[in-house]
């Protein structure tokens, strides 16, 4: 599993003309699995990213969580993060997660995470335009 985190000021995402996630201040999540991921990677990595000291406290000082700010998380399915790109030009994908797997995970994913924070997602497999104001830039990458 893997996942990209970037602190956002904002960010929405769309699918056929249409915004249908959509938070402020907080967290986008690009979320991909690997063929191999279950669910017992699920908890780690979500303690992992609520707990994420990467916002600023009243020293400007990188030293509260998602959770301490009251942000919230926009999360988008990316199997694309599993590309491999070693031979030639064009990506394979062989390593990402076959899609009906990769829906049951995201979802219980999406599910775990709304337990400690509000959640938005897109909608996964649609072709989604991504709109983000990345605030620092801070982005971070989770790999479990």
């Amino acid at each position: 599993m893997k996942v990209v985190i970037q602190r956002v000021l904002s960010s929405s995402v769309e699918v056929n003309h249409k915004i249908v996630g959509k938070i402020d201040q907080g967290l986008t999540l690009l979320v991909g699995f690997n063929k191999d991921d279950d669910v017992t990677k699920l908890d780690k990595i979500i303690h992992k990213i609520i707990n994420l000291r990467i916002f600023d406290d009243s020293n400007h000082i990188m030293n509260k969580s998602v959770l301490e700010v009251g942000g919230k998380i926009l999360s988008v399915s990316q199997f694309t993060l599993y590309a491999d790109t070693k031979k030639g030009n064009r990506p394979s994908y062989a390593k990402a997660m076959h899609r009906e797997k990769a829906i049951e995970l995201y979802d219980e994913f999406n599910q775990r995470l709304s337990k400690y924070i509000e959640v938005e997602t897109g909608i996964f497999g649609s072709e989604m335009k991504l709109n983000i104001e990345n605030d620092g830039p801070i982005t971070i990458i989770l790999e479990e």
